[in-house]
């Protein structure tokens, strides 16, 4: 197929067969090339880890799922390199195109992904979301997206990164997609709450850039028209940087015990950024993991303490997506500020998803429902239902 996106893989297709009728059919699907596809190579972002793979026999589950309900596959997407990237550029492959708005960046590290899907090329994707890789590009790129609750669909015949903070999720830009899809890899709700309430956390919108506050505000007022009225929470929020530098030593340790021997062993060329990563989190102690996780454990209740059954409003990212001419330092500090709004679902295991919520200058902002574990699907409905009354 034409990729004026530059968001697959340039890998001779093969047809995957596909029920011939369910409620997926008449839909296109994309694939984040972390996923294993009968047919394809898992390449992973890395020239070296696809010369490692082979063509693959199997398919992973949630790929099937897809396929035996009606979709169409149609290619596998470019992700950042190994997924440890939130800009959506790989040293290796380029830049997939943010259809949305075309001068920035589309976010990773379900970078083509994202791309496909905002440029129609596809109605559904699938991506892995670890520390915002599904949330990010879809409030850059203007989608829908859903981090799951953490371990609500499957990794099985998927490229690991941190295994207690991976999750598998997709994109859709209309929301009868995105609710198709959903319905059939999560299935009904077993631990959603009976009644909706709302709450936010000025804390969460303060350090917003002012044109993003002012761009939100009145989304927060709509959701609260629709939903019914939202609770104010005004404890201190925990300690940013302490829990920042928890998050980054979990996923640094999990990250290098899940790569670090296949980096060694194949004697990786990596993007400057993710072999600083990787360097990093090589250097994480045992015991500094041990705390970070007892830390985890703390920032876990003291939400639960504040949310319970709550749904909580918040910004996805801070602001739009950086420009293509965006510097690394740049880059590098809009992740920073993205990650003390992102690891709250990375952390707490809750799910999260985005809503292409308004524009300004000319790109997407997305905004946030988080729910309690086992919440996805009513996330769905709401965001959906949001969508489809504007």
């Amino acid at each position: 197929m034409q990729d004026p996106a530059r968001a697959f893989m340039p890998y001779p297709f093969v047809p995957v067969p596909h029920a011939e009728s369910g409620p997926l059919s008449g839909l296109t699907f994309a694939v984040k090339d972390l996923f294993d596809v009968a047919g394809y190579p898992t390449g992973g972002g890395n020239p070296h880890v696809l010369a490692a793979s082979g063509v693959k026999s199997t398919t992973a589950p949630v790929v099937q799922t897809l396929l035996d309900n009606g979709a169409r596959f149609v290619g596998k997407t470019h992700t950042s390199e190994l997924a440890y990237s939130m800009s959506g550029h790989n040293i290796h492959y380029g830049t997939p195109r943010n259809g949305a708005a075309p001068l920035r960046i589309p976010g990773g590290s379900s970078s083509g992904s994202a791309s496909a899907v905002s440029h129609s090329l596809c109605d559904i994707a699938l991506g892995t979301d670890t520390g915002g890789s599904v949330r990010t590009p879809a409030s850059y790129c203007g989608l829908l997206g859903l981090r799951p609750t953490h371990g609500r669909l499957s990794l099985a015949g998927c490229q690991p990164l941190c295994a207690t903070m991976d999750t598998c999720g997709f994109f859709a830009r209309t929301p009868q997609a995105f609710s198709a899809a959903a319905d059939c890899l999560l299935g009904e709700d077993i631990s959603a709450p009976r009644t909706v309430e709302l709450a936010c956390h000025e804390g969460l919108f303060a350090d917003l850039p002012l044109q993003s506050q002012q761009a939100l505000s009145p989304v927060r007022e709509q959701l609260a028209q629709r939903f019914g009225s939202v609770q104010i929470l005004d404890a201190p929020l925990p300690a940013r940087e302490a829990v920042y530098l928890a998050f980054r030593q979990i996923q640094g340790y999990e990250a290098w015990q899940s790569q670090g021997a296949n980096i060694e062993r194949l004697g990786m060329q990596l993007g400057p950024d993710v072999a600083e990563r990787f360097a990093w989190g090589k250097a994480v102690t045992g015991a500094q993991y041990d705390a970070a996780c007892q830390l985890r454990d703390t920032f876990t209740a003291w939400w639960q303490s504040q949310l319970g059954n709550r749904i909580l409003i918040l910004p996805t990212v801070p602001d739009i997506a950086p420009l293509l001419s965006a510097t690394p330092q740049e880059i590098e500090a809009t992740r920073r500020l993205s990650h003390d709004l992102l690891l709250i679902a990375v952390l707490t295991g809750r799910p999260q998803v985005n809503i292409p919520a308004t524009m300004f200058e000319g790109a997407p902002l997305g905004i946030s429902l988080l729910g309690p574990c086992g919440s996805d699907a009513l996330l769905v409905s709401m965001a959906t239902e949001l969508m489809q009354g504007e």
